[in-house]
């Protein structure tokens, strides 16, 4: 029984520019930024070296309002390649390139097939006896799209096997704003076989009577994009059936790593407890190269010392990640606190400012008025949906502003107690 093979993937972001990456570290920043390039050329390579028939770019190729024709002189390249192996290429415009320039100037190989803004249907070329493909697309004609898109869509073949390609937000995703809503039970129902979907940069795949997949980006900019990323290879048979395979493309991961330094008796011992999370954390992970944002969390007698003396804790880390190779530190996160210590002890002069600091000063009602004040005039400056991630209500700025005051406490009482490196003051 043949088979047709193809590529899925979606939300590429070429050239994706990394602001706030770049204020922390402008090589780690150039780094991932270039990767997305290095990631869709090893798309294509994959295409090449499984023999598909085809790749679907389910939207979101460009990052915005780019003009840089470098970028589009790569696209065509890589996409020449696979024009060269007779492999089509079906394009649909995402929310992004909608904005872009050069997506409506580029000229693509004759392989491409790039949908428009009115609902098309492709009959795909086949050997007599093959049972017809037939490929569905819709592109965003504005940067905006409110309402569901799948009414616009043609209705599917009868006989065929019906493929779509859809940039939507399904039912709504914390990060993403609502584009092209459309239920589950909706494209379940549309007597399509398969939703090559795009936009949400996490990956998700429903399998049954309709196989609709969402396949994540395949390269993470942040550490809100964790984890490896894929693509989808497909394989759909004659008598409908589809076998769906997971393939990692992704240059590099970022990743959560958390460090205990609880028993770690001097500061050597920690960083050599950091060194071993690292090098765990390296042989883990599915991607060529790690981003680590490491938290350094837990009780210890330490714990002012390792917030006084973090910038000195971030350049052992870059030390050992550059050892160990093809790892990076994202960011240093300090989340530790020393022991309390109980009445029958003797009494630490600095155990009773913080009490008092807690008690009298960030458990007031007008410190905490003030402060939410001071944190909501920040965040009016941030993008809605940023301000949605980070507090998505009063109780989340309410948690935030605790959290923020808790670790303010933290380091001041850091710079006034901490003792020698070595051990615990």
């Amino acid at each position: 029984m043949t088979a047709y093979r193809f590529v899925h993937a979606a939300d590429i972001h070429l050239d994706s520019p990394l602001r706030s990456l770049a204020l922390r570290d402008p090589a780690l920043a150039e780094f991932i930024g270039n990767a997305s390039r290095l990631v869709f050329t090893r798309i294509i390579d994959l295409c090449l070296e499984e023999k598909v028939q085809a790749l679907l770019l389910a939207g979101d190729l460009y990052d915005g309002d780019q003009t840089s024709m470098k970028t589009a002189r790569f696209l065509a390249e890589q996409l020449r390649r696979l024009d060269a192996a007779g492999i089509e290429v079906f394009v649909i415009r995402g929310n992004h390139d909608a904005l872009s320039r050069i997506s409506k100037e580029l000229i693509l190989p004759e392989n491409v097939r790039l949908f428009g803004g009115r609902a098309e249907a492709i009959e795909i070329g086949r050997e007599r006896g093959e049972r017809t493909i037939v490929m569905h697309g819709l592109s965003f004609a504005k940067p905006q799209a409110p309402e569901g898109l799948l009414t616009k869509y043609r209705p599917p073949v009868d006989g065929a096997i019906n493929i779509g390609l859809m940039h939507t937000s399904l039912g709504g995703s914390p990060p993403h704003d609502v584009y092209a809503p459309c239920g589950t039970n909706d494209l379940l129902n549309s007597g399509f076989r398969y939703w090559a979907l795009g936009h949400i940069h996490k990956r998700s795949a429903t399998e049954g009577s309709c196989a609709i997949v969402m396949p994540g980006m395949p390269q993470g900019r942040d550490i809100g994009e964790s984890g490896p990323k894929s693509v989808t290879l497909a394989s759909v048979l004659d008598d409908g059936s589809i076998v769906l395979d997971e393939r990692i493309v992704s240059l590099a991961q970022f990743e959560r790593i958390s460090i205990d330094p609880s028993g770690a008796a001097s500061w050597s011992d920690l960083v050599a407890r950091l060194e071993t999370t690292l090098r765990d954390a390296a042989a883990r992970s599915d991607s060529d190269h790690l981003v680590a944002r490491l938290a350094i969390a837990g009780t210890t007698h330490m714990a002012w010392n390792i917030r006084r003396d973090a910038d000195l804790l971030r350049t052992e880390a870059d030390a050992r990640a550059e050892s160990i190779g093809n790892v990076w530190i994202e960011k240093l996160e300090i989340e530790c606190r020393r022991p309390v210590s109980s009445a029958a002890e003797t009494a630490d002069p600095v155990d009773d400012l913080r009490r008092m600091m807690n008690d009298e000063v960030v458990g007031s009602e007008g410190f905490r008025a003030e402060a939410k004040d001071v944190v909501d005039s920040l965040l009016a400056q941030l993008p809605p949906e940023c301000r949605r991630n980070i507090v998505p209500d009063e109780a989340g700025l309410d948690l935030l502003v605790e959290r923020l005051a808790g670790e303010g406490t933290e380091e001041v009482l850091a710079r006034l107690a901490a003792g020698d490196p070595e051990g615990a003051r």
